[in-house]
């Protein structure tokens, strides 16, 4: 994407590139490290959609925006990843027929039993966080192509590292563990945002994929955004031991960021923070070990699409936009 910045300038995550006129969907803009993208991106002066279930909690987290950032474009739709019936219309109810990029940031998280599944029978989490993407991909591809270089952006998680996938059981229904099931959901996310990298490649198409994850973002060491995010003195004086290894989610923003703003930044890399991949300004990583292996990237293309029912060769056509 073109930045007013020279492309030999430094990366300062506090003196970010300016990014006017460009529109910028942030799913889960409402709370957490989706909140403070959306902010960041605001503040460079990119037109910012903040996609939420809740429409109470995003207009609480627009406000909050504008009243730090004076004359912020910022605004909300209605987005339940959960819903794949509902993502047609939520893409349709953008407004400008061009994006410039899209943050998959939006995710849940479960740490206790039982399984959980959302109205389309899916896992909860494999079904928010990977296919739900996934999907709304499907309906984004023709607005982002109308941009001069549409990007996605996909937010994976440090968690998913260790993690590796069962193709055989990608919706945990034989042996479900929430923690593992998140970071697997995770993991898949950040397989299809390479994948996604590849198939756009291989079109010569002009829209960019990039992988990010936050490290390790904590709430205790993120800064207080009334009503979005409250912290007490407390909380704080006890996430100082932490400070040494881990950040806060305002920190945690700053890989989607630049892999929004950064003209440097190119299809198919991963980037996270710098320090161990758990805090620091954003830099370039290697390719996860597990991610390099394009044969599960594409048997899981496969059967994610056939879970979708969505035709895996989506990105060739698409409906136009007008």
């Amino acid at each position: 994407m073109k930045s007013t910045a020279p492309r030999n300038r430094p990366w300062d995550v506090r003196d970010l590139p300016r990014a006017e006129g460009k529109n910028v969907l942030v799913t889960g803009g409402n709370a957490g490290i989706g909140y403070f993208v959306a902010e960041q991106l605001a503040g460079a002066g990119a037109v910012v959609t903040l996609g939420s279930r809740d429409p109470a909690k995003a207009e609480a987290a627009a406000g909050s925006i504008r009243a730090r950032v004076p004359g912020a474009e910022v605004r909300h739709v209605r987005l339940d990843l959960a819903d794949l019936s509902s993502l047609e219309h939520a893409v349709g109810s953008l407004g400008p027929c061009r994006l410039d990029a899209v943050v998959h940031n939006a995710g849940v998280a479960l740490d206790d039993p039982p399984r959980r599944e959302t109205e389309d029978g899916h896992e909860l989490m494999f079904g928010t966080n990977h296919l739900g993407h996934l999907a709304l991909t499907r309906w984004l591809a023709p607005l982002l192509t109308q941009a001069p270089a549409g990007r996605i952006v996909t937010v994976g998680s440090f968690a998913a590292k260790s993690e590796r996938l069962d193709l055989d059981d990608l919706q945990s229904r034989e042996d479900y563990v929430p923690k593992r099931a998140y970071a697997r959901s995770k993991l898949a996310q950040m397989y299809v945002g390479l994948e996604l990298a590849r198939r756009l490649g291989a079109l010569g198409s002009p829209v960019s994929s990039v992988v990010v994850h936050p490290g390790g973002a904590l709430d205790s060491l993120t800064p207080a955004r009334p009503p979005v995010h409250r912290r007490t003195s407390g909380e704080r004086l006890r996430g100082l031991p932490a400070a040494l290894v881990l950040q806060g989610k305002h920190a945690g923003a700053w890989p989607a960021v630049r892999a929004v703003l950064d003209p440097r930044v190119r299809t198919g890399e991963l980037w996270g923070p710098r320090a161990f991949g758990l805090r620091g300004r954003p830099h370039r990583e290697a390719v996860w070990s597990q991610l390099t292996d394009t044969a599960v990237a594409s048997q899981l293309w496969s059967a994610s699409c056939e879970l979708l029912d969505i035709d895996p060769e989506f990105l060739r056509g698409g409906r136009a936009c007008s």
